[in-house]
């Protein structure tokens, strides 16, 4: 099978290495529109080769992933889906709600499976603890509580452009909770502050952020992220219900320290970022897709599913700037 890359900056690099990396690749095609970067890449990588156009990766590849610029995504989906090509991509899909719901109607009407890049949807122990949760081995369900902390803040001037706490870097746990409940969510409730750098203020944005929500049987989540943990990248879900509690995330690298007797403290290898939190989940997301494109499995990253976690963020942040809760129809 041969998997084409559009787009070969950091994320869509390690994308192709890891689909190189697979028994089931027996190629990787990769464009990116700045010339002579997918070259280098393929060279890098080496089970790669580089095409000078978007057409023409299309043309060679049964699937492709899109790790173009966020403004790009659109076009390059619907170019996807004229040629009937399977396409997985990183979030999110279209900068905007209107925008993503054409999308996401263009994309049913075509019958072409589009994943959406939500790592944490294909992460091993994420993907166990939904399975434990659908199958009732946790019972019912009473409260999911997610926390999300970047090491260090994002370049400054990324932030005009990156929509905000809540879709940037909240949006993933607006993905996977709901994902994991399996329950509409009905309210939500959001509040920020200003504590890591003023840039954050600047830019009409918060640097931590919290967020309760409440879904249609009663169960609720509480939500917690922050852009600055001078410990390292943590990323965790507990889930606690009336058989069990569970939780991801937590192992000899999370950067927290107990400071119980014989408790876990914080190891010289503590995640630096998302990449190393998340390896087994990039890898596995590449497995899954490849699978999607050979009609193996079902798409369990549905672009439908993308415009509800935007939805969600779109609420939080209206939360967030009036002080009171927001009804989700």
């Amino acid at each position: 099978m041969r998997i084409g890359v559009a787009g070969v900056g950091r994320i869509g690099a390690m994308h192709a290495g890891n689909l190189a990396s697979l028994d089931t690749v027996d190629e990787v095609v990769l464009f990116d529109p700045i010339p002579g970067r997918a070259a280098v890449a393929a060279t890098a990588i080496g089970q790669a080769r580089a095409v000078d156009d978007l057409d023409t990766l299309l043309k060679d590849s049964d699937g492709v992933l899109v790790a173009t610029p966020t403004t790009t995504h659109p076009e390059t989906v619907r170019r996807a889906l004229a040629a009937k090509v399977p396409a997985l991509c990183e979030k999110p899909i279209a900068s905007d709600y209107d925008e993503m719901s054409a999308l996401v109607a263009d994309i049913e009407a075509a019958g072409v499976e589009v994943l959406v890049g939500f790592q944490r949807r294909f992460d091993p122990a994420i993907v166990e603890l939904y399975r434990r949760i659908r199958g009732g081995e946790v019972g019912k369900l009473y409260l999911v509580r997610s926390i999300g902390n970047d090491a260090e803040p994002p370049d400054f001037g990324y932030l005009p452009a990156s929509g905000g706490i809540f879709r940037d870097l909240l949006i993933h746990d607006l993905d996977a909770v709901p994902w994991l409940v399996g329950e509409p969510v009905v309210e939500v409730y959001a509040a920020g502050s200003v504590l890591v750098d003023n840039a954050f203020a600047e830019a009409d944005d918060v640097d931590n952020a919290v967020v309760t929500l409440r879904f249609a049987g009663g169960a609720h989540a509480l939500l917690a992220c922050g852009r600055h943990d001078p410990l390292g990248y943590d990323h965790r879900i507990e889930v606690l219900g009336s058989k069990d509690s569970l939780t991801v995330g937590l192992d000899p690298r999370t950067p927290l320290t107990s400071l119980e007797p014989g408790g876990p403290v914080v190891g010289a290898d503590a995640y630096p970022g998302f990449p190393e939190r998340f390896h087994r989940a990039y890898v596995n997301e590449m497995a899954v897709f490849v699978d999607v494109v050979a009609d193996k499995v079902a798409n369990p990253s549905p672009a439908r599913d993308s415009l509800k976690s935007l939805a969600l963020a779109l609420a939080c942040d209206k939360s967030r700037r009036s002080g009171v809760p927001e009804v989700v129809a």
